[in-house]
């Protein structure tokens, strides 16, 4: 099966269609004011209501209430949420959306831990005691090969880019990958030379 890949970080039209023309399969909007790709609903509905049919378009949350979270659904036009803070598996459940949980790993991560949210995706991206993601730096791929094999739908996250994906893909084998800062010129804007090759590299590998 073809490996999904999902461009985060988005701030921008042209990077959003740039994306989706190389073969990006999902477009992420980060709702989270302390990031530095952070981007309003209205300006990701700018984007989004501009894009062509069946390109999935993630929210991204971190410690959002599920209020808060629908109310920029509504505003913004994203047809999926991934919460990327302490959330609770109560309130992952209570979302009307496709929903994507997102753990960050750290030494002694237990990967059992997944078994305790009942979401659509796993997200598994490196820990930071300063960034909720979007560090641009790897973590143990054990914990997520490992995870892999349990669940169909993991997400592998953190620091890829063009010269670890492959390594990544056939040591995980994942359902999806995401790439961020691994793409970029700067925080919010994408380089699109690193995310052709990125997406080829994915599309190709077998």
């Amino acid at each position: 099966m073809t490996v999904r890949v999902k461009i985060c970080g988005i701030t921008q039209y042209d990077d959003a269609k740039t994306a989706i023309t190389m073969g990006a399969d999902a477009l992420g909007f980060i709702f989270y004011k302390k990031s530095p790709r952070n981007i309003s609903p209205e300006a990701a509905r700018s984007i989004i209501c501009k894009l062509p049919p069946f390109i999935t378009c993630v929210g991204v949350f971190v410690d959002a209430t599920e209020e808060a979270i629908m109310t920029t659904a509504a505003a913004s036009g994203i047809n999926a949420v991934q919460l990327h803070g302490n959330e609770s598996p109560e309130l992952c459940s209570s979302i009307p959306l496709p929903t994507i949980k997102a753990f960050a790993v750290k030494p002694g991560f237990d990967i059992d831990e997944l078994d305790c949210y009942p979401v659509n995706g796993y997200l598994l991206d490196t820990w930071s005691e300063a960034h909720a993601g979007g560090t641009g730096t790897t973590f143990d791929w054990t914990v997520a090969k490992n995870a892999a094999l349990f669940h169909h739908n993991i997400i592998l996250a953190g620091g890829l880019n063009t010269t670890n994906i492959e390594e990544a893909l056939d040591m995980v084998r994942p359902y999806a990958v995401e790439f961020n800062s691994g793409v970029e010129i700067r925080p919010g804007k994408k380089n699109p030379v690193k995310m052709r090759e990125a997406i080829t590299l994915v599309k190709n590998w077998k």
